[in-house]
């Protein structure tokens, strides 16, 4: 199924946010950062790709079931979608 951006809503947003989180995050580690504080960080970089996963997860789902409405065979099964993301995790 190739992505769309259309299709992914705010996926993109959510990624460009967590690669600035990262690069933050690789900065404070190279100076020596606070622990607690790279912890922190690395937490919320995790949280926000598992968000823009997560979307993008539910954009396929939705456009498979749009594809069914229309009467068309989607790419990718909901279960499809969903065995290829767990095994990915």
């Amino acid at each position: 199924m190739q992505m769309k951006p259309e299709l992914v809503g705010d996926a993109l947003t959510r990624l460009r946010r967590a690669q600035g989180q990262l690069a933050a995050l690789i900065e404070d580690i190279e100076e020596g950062g606070d622990c607690a504080q790279v912890l922190t960080q690395l937490a919320a970089v995790s949280r926000a790709l598992d968000r823009a996963g997560f979307r993008i997860v539910a954009s396929g789902m939705r456009y498979c079931q749009q594809s069914r409405d229309n009467d068309e065979e989607p790419e990718m099964t909901e279960q499809e979608l969903e065995r290829l993301f767990l095994s990915l995790a």
